[in-house]
């Protein structure tokens, strides 16, 4: 901290600043050199204040600002050799190459001996040359390519072969500038409108490539844009995709790297990112759009659109598209593949769509806002089949606001009515409908009382396989309405079964299309809520083969007493079904990890498509929590790539799914090797979220495996102690060292005991104030061995660490050497032994007083009847410990030499 006198003194604040310098404290010496350039009014002073600061700048890879202190500096005296030179080493940092160059030459000039100066006139002349090179055969090479695609007799290979290596030269920053300065963008748009696949193709990757962080060449005309979605080609959507999320990237500036001065070009770019929001809202209801490419729009909004994380306060790009759009992403909800003139879609579109709704509905953040979103939907609302299907994307998106229109009079009535109707794609509509309504218990007591008959006879009625599907999920969602609640079985017993059956003998018929084999797996997802299905199911191995039903999630243990207060005040009690007890759930848990259920999960999280909800997240995460509950079956998960696959789930989605992938987490680095379980650097991922469950919300089963997980991570790498450090675990490790719990307390202490190798937690254990080396030799004498081999390890590592600590540990406790003593007495061999490395540590503190007082009592005994005892191999680490602490005491002149036994 600077002084109050020196506050007002730029010569001062300026030597204070050089001294930081000199000690590597860049950022003080920074702060020091800026409040000394406020209060300097020397115009020399101050250039070598800026000249100081400039150095700084350097030392932090702050190149922009480094060359521009110089420069004030150099202002004031154009022979400042220092300034000149620091000039020079930042703007060939900056890649500007020839103004360095003549700075470094101006050295030269001054100083023609200094060596220093003439290696980097000679290095920065021949890098000059070779980019000069690299430009002209760039330039010519561009104008080549060109040239091929702009004759029309050239050959078909040679074009596309031209075009794939404008893809190349546009991915580097000079290839990128020189297609650029070549007027090479209305070339590119021309390729777009000649309708040819590759061609198209290749100018959408090189606009990709030569867009990619770069503001000043992002603004391409919108009817280019949207003529590219307008193709009706899987391949060109993705390209087109990447090439908007290039162009989003670096107008919110989501590309972070730096792009000189070419930034200030651009003055606002909330003009061209609204221009693109609309021009892909338009896209969303454009009949001429294909379903590939109203896929690519719909994907692009759910990704750009809603903020990233909910400390953001700026949602306005979410009310944007609402104000301006909400009503064409229902219309695509609305629309019924099976009617004439409906837009194009793929079996995925409305899926995608009814995800963009649940994002863009979660985003917003006050109740006006929320009514405005119902309002909009609830106007778009008319009573038809259209309005039916739009509200059945709303219930697989906001469920909330979809409830809330399927409660309004009429609209349930009309859906049963659908169903009784003879066409049938308005009982195909209603039947999907009534199932989606049905989550919530009171609608599926509604269509239970006026829509099984209903149901029952559209399946046994009709030929159509996709009614009869969906007719049937219906049937299966409403006899699972009780969960897993064997008293609210809907159904008579066995019905679930025959449901069940007919679902698998669907999902495993590849005659069928993929959509209706996408019901039988929904239809199963509800049924697998009762056990009797998921004891079938999983003996069934062609069905596994197809999907991975998430059946399997842990359940909270109900308490005895809140069931019997239940009984007494005659509420209703969840019953257990019989098939639902733990042997029966750890089978399944095998079998299921068997089939390899790890690796499609795995796949499921690396896939990171916009389906893949916050709640599609957190359903991963119990998945993975239920399957590692047994520490035997982790290995199998880990080799599946489950460790990998958990880290995303720990890191996005909601509180309880992170807090669920965390816990996960937790199970498996306890117990695991950290380079095969989380290979390179995703093991520094995994301290975040472990860190997290340290918190006092938390349960205590989180907090013991949180730190069992701590444990094994920093026993790994010094790196990895430092991170646990850096992310504020220490304070929370301590709180349970004090804990009542004996495991939680031991798992703490254990976790310490592996940190306490740290300069930081040392420094901790030296303050004054505390009572953490107290507490320390208070564990050291507990009843518990696990305890006292982790509280005496650490005290042992403390005490060689740190001198200064031997003598604090006799004067926090008068219990000290009495601990000691029972310590180097203990039966058990490992808590003896760092029992009687402490004592060698207190014998080696450089406190004569202190060893003298060690030897004076009990302790000498103990010490000489342990190392005249013969060699144990079992005991053999505490007999040399014993025999190194009587050597030291016989160097300090403390005891006479005694003989060892033969």
């Amino acid at each position: 901290n600077i002084s109050n006198a020196v506050m007002g003194d730029p010569i001062q604040l300026k030597d204070e600043g050089n001294k930081h310098f000199q000690a590597g404290e860049t950022d003080k010496a920074i702060e020091c050199y800026t409040k000394a350039i406020k209060a300097c009014k020397d115009k020399n002073v101050l250039a070598v204040i800026y000249r100081n600061r400039s150095a700084c700048y350097l030392k932090q890879e702050s190149y922009a600002n480094a060359a521009s202190d110089a420069s004030k500096a150099i202002d004031v005296d154009a022979a400042d050799i220092k300034a000149l030179y620091r000039r020079c080493q930042a703007l060939e940092k900056l890649g500007k190459l020839d103004m360095a160059f003549k700075d470094v030459q101006r050295c030269a000039t001054i100083e023609p001996k200094n060596k220093t100066f003439l290696e980097t006139l000679r290095r920065l002349g021949a890098d000059i040359q070779a980019k000069l090179k690299t430009t002209f055969s760039t330039d010519s090479r561009v104008q080549n390519m060109f040239d091929i695609l702009l004759d029309d007799e050239m050959e078909t290979e040679k074009r596309e072969r031209a075009a794939n290596n404008l893809i190349v030269l546009s991915r580097e920053d000079a290839g990128a500038e020189r297609i650029f300065q070549n007027n090479g963008v209305p070339l590119l748009l021309n390729m777009i409108e000649s309708g040819k696949r590759e061609m198209i193709l290749a100018a959408v990757r090189t606009l990709s490539g030569m867009c990619t962080g770069h503001k000043a060449r992002v603004s391409i005309k919108n009817g280019s844009r949207q003529s590219i979605m307008a193709v009706d080609n899987e391949e060109i959507a993705l390209a087109t995709c990447n090439l908007f999320q290039c162009i989003n990237d670096s107008l919110t500036g989501g590309d972070k790297r730096e792009y000189g001065k070419e930034e200030a070009l651009v003055l606002d770019a909330s003009k061209d990112l609204k221009t693109i929001l609309l021009s892909l809202l338009e896209m969303v209801a454009n009949k001429k759009v294909p379903g590939h490419g109203r896929d690519q729009a719909l994907n692009l909004l759910s990704r750009n659109v809603p903020r990233t994380t909910k400390k953001a306060k700026d949602n306005s790009r979410t009310l944007f598209t609402i104000d301006h759009g909400l009503k064409k992403i229902l219309k695509v909800c609305g629309q019924v593949p099976e009617l004439p003139d409906q837009l194009p879609m793929t079996e995925n579109t409305q899926l995608i769509a009814s995800v963009l709704l649940d994002k863009l509905y979660d985003d917003l953040i006050c109740d006006p806002e929320r009514n405005n979103f119902r309002d909009i939907c609830d106007e778009y609302i008319k009573y038809t089949i259209h309005a039916v299907n739009t509200i059945s994307g709303l219930l697989q998106g906001p469920f909330d606001v979809g409830n809330a229109l399927v409660g309004r009079q009429g609209i349930m009535e009309m859906m049963v009515a659908l169903c009784g109707s003879e066409r049938e794609v308005d009982q195909m509509v209603a039947v999907e409908a009534l199932i989606h309504s049905s989550s919530k218990m009171s609608r599926a007591s509604f269509i239970i009382t006026n829509g099984v008959s209903l149901l029952k006879d559209i399946y046994k009625k009709t030929k159509n396989e996709k009614i009869k599907i969906r007719a049937l999920v219906g049937l299966c969602k409403l006899g699972s309405a009780g969960g897993d609640d064997y008293a609210l079985r809907q159904f008579a017993e066995g019905s679930t079964e025959k449901l069940a059956k007919q679902c698998r003998k669907w999902l495993c018929n590849p005659q069928i299309d993929t959509k209706t084999r996408k019901w039988a797996i929904e239809g199963l997802a509800y049924l697998t809520n009762d056990a009797d299905v998921k004891d079938d199911f999983v003996e069934d191995e062609p069905t596994l083969g197809k999907t991975s039903l998430l059946f399997l999630y842990e359940k909270k243990e109900i308490m005895p007493e809140l069931v019997q207060l239940a009984k007494f005040s005659k509420q209703h009690v969840p019953e257990q079904h019989p098939k639902d007890k733990k042997d029966f759930i750890d089978k399944r848990v095998k079998r299921l990890l068997k089939a390899g259920i790890t690796s499609a999960l795995a796949v499921m999280v690396k896939a990171d498509s916009t389906i893949l909800t916050n709640q599609t997240k957190e359903m991963l995460a119990r998945v993975f929590l239920a399957l590692s509950q047994d520490p035997k079956d982790r290995g199998i998960i880990v080799a599946q790539g489950g460790g990998k696959a958990l880290i995303p789930l720990a890191l996005e989605g909601t509180d309880a799914g992170k807090t669920r992938a965390s816990h996960a987490l937790a199970k498996i680095a306890a117990i695991s090797n950290p380079e095969i379980a989380f290979p390179g650097e995703r093991v520094y991922e995994v301290v975040r979220p472990l860190v997290s469950l340290l918190q006092t919300d938390k349960d205590g089963m989180q907090n013991y495996e949180a730190l069992k997980g701590l444990t094994n991570l920093a026993g790994f790498s010094e790196k990895l102690r430092v991170k646990i450090l850096k992310e504020k675990a220490l304070p929370e490790i301590e709180n349970y060292m004090f804990e009542d719990h004996d495991q939680i307390r031991q798992a703490a202490t254990e976790c310490m005991c592996n940190l306490v190798t740290c300069k930081q937690v040392q420094d901790r254990y030296l303050e004054d104030g505390n009572d953490k080396l107290k507490l320390m030799i208070l564990l050291c004498g507990e009843d518990d061995d696990n305890l006292q081999i982790a509280a005496a390890g650490a005290l042992a590592m403390l005490t060689a660490a740190e001198k200064k600590l031997c003598n604090k540990l006799t004067l926090v406790t008068t219990q000290w050497l009495e601990i000691l003593q029972r310590l180097c007495l203990h039966t058990n061999p490992n808590v003896q032994h760092r029992g009687l490395v402490i004592v060698y540590n207190l014998l080696n503190s450089d406190d004569s007083e202190l060893a003298k007082k060690l030897i004076e009592s009990e302790l000498l005994e103990i010490l000489t009847v342990i190392g005249k005892a013969e060699d144990n191999p079992r005991r053999q680490g505490a007999i040399d410990a014993a025999r190194t602490c009587l050597v030291r005491a016989m160097d300090l002149g403390l005891i006479k030499p005694f003989t060892s036994p033969s």
